[in-house]
């Protein structure tokens, strides 16, 4: 198991008790790429906010890799959602200011265990193994709305992490490019074991996927 969720629960408390996600229990296996889907409220992304360890405001039990995260330190859960998890959101979230490279450098960089010269050609592979090389020394405000998404993607990879989790990677792009996010997810998958878990709303994007967890009123009901 990569993700293991056991007896998730979570409230938000003002300004009325709001009982969020009930009794949420859920496995993720190596190389297993996986869908949630529900209607909007129905606690989709409070739910990938707590896998990712980003939100530990909840009941219950997280492991990564075998190792429990509940009741870590904000320093331990930083390393350990730098190390082992990658994030693909709906907005890429790059610095505009800065090159491509740069932006897909940056969670290297912060992780510290590689020297600059070796993070800067892993960086390099990532952005060739998704087929844009090419734009590494382009600032990042002057690239595609595809590229950019696949620049988050490389920056996703750059620590080599266990799993990638997506809020809607899809959401922001247009028909191609969503297929062309889906065929990279795919490959990664594929043919280099990574485990994926992606939040969205396309059913045509699900379908495809290995597994849907579909969720209502904040459980899991297949």
């Amino acid at each position: 198991m990569v993700l293991e969720a056991k007896k998730i629960n979570k409230h938000f408390r003002k300004p009325v008790d709001f009982h969020v996600l009930k009794d949420i229990d859920l496995n993720i296996k190596n190389g297993e790429f996986v869908s949630i889907m529900g209607k909007s409220g129905c606690g989709k992304s409070t739910l990938l906010y707590i896998l990712s360890t980003m939100d530990t405001d909840y009941e219950g039990e997280l492991f990564i890799k075998g190792q429990k995260i509940s009741g870590k330190t904000r320093d331990e859960l930083s390393y350990i959602r730098n190390k082992h998890i990658g994030f693909v959101f709906q907005f890429h979230y790059l610095l505009s200011e800065f090159t491509v490279l740069e932006n897909v450098m940056l969670p290297a960089k912060k992780l510290g265990e590689k020297s600059l010269k070796e993070i800067e050609a892993d960086a390099m592979e990532k952005l060739r193994i998704l087929d844009i090389e090419g734009i590494a020394y382009n600032k990042a405000s002057n690239i595609s709305g595809g590229q950019k998404q696949r620049v988050a993607i490389a920056r996703a990879l750059i620590n080599n992490p266990s799993i990638i989790m997506g809020d809607e990677p899809t959401g922001n792009l247009d028909s191609h490019n969503a297929q062309n996010v889906f065929s990279i997810f795919k490959k990664l998958s594929v043919e280099q074991g990574l485990s994926l878990l992606i939040v969205t709303h396309d059913l045509d994007f699900a379908k495809k996927t290995d597994r849907i967890v579909e969720m209502l009123d904040g459980r899991i009901i297949s």
